[in-house]
C-alpha cells in the first residue's frame, strides 16, 4: 500500500465514522469497524503497537447486560465508539501525513522516494 493510498483509505473511513454518528446503525458499526481495524493493522502493525487506548474503544461507558439494548441505548453507543475509533483514525492519518511516519510494508512511489 501507497502512503497516498493509506492516506486516502484512512479519510474515507473518517468520513463513515461520521456518518455513523449522525446516522447510528450496529450493523454498520460491525462492518466499519472490521474495515477501520484491518486498515490500521496493515498500516500499523498489530493492534497493541499502533494504540493502546484502542483496547478501550467498543466499552460502553454504561454497559448493559442481560437483555437486549433498547434503539436509543444502541444509538448511543454506536455513536461513542464510532467517535473513539475516528480520534485513532485521525491520529493515524496525523502519524502518516503530517509526521510522515513510515508505516509497516510501506511502498513509495519514485515521486514519494
Amino acid at each position: 500500500m501507497t502512503r497516498d493510498e493509506l492516506i486516502g483509505r484512512t479519510r474515507q473511513l473518517i468520513d463513515e465514522g461520521d456518518r455513523l454518528q449522525g446516522n447510528p446503525s450496529l450493523d454498520g458499526l460491525r462492518t466499519w469497524l472490521q474495515l477501520s481495524d484491518d486498515l490500521l493493522s496493515r498500516a500499523w502493525g498489530s493492534m497493541d503497537r499502533y494504540h493502546l487506548s484502542w483496547l478501550q474503544v467498543g466499552r460502553p461507558t454504561s454497559i448493559v447486560r442481560g437483555r437486549p439494548m433498547e434503539p436509543d441505548e444502541a444509538a448511543a453507543y454506536v455513536r461513542e465508539v464510532a467517535a473513539a475509533k475516528s480520534a485513532v483514525l485521525r491520529m493515524s492519518l496525523d502519524a502518516v501525513d503530517r509526521l510522515a511516519m513510515p508505516f509497516v510494508g510501506e511502498t513509495r512511489t519514485t515521486e514519494g522516494a
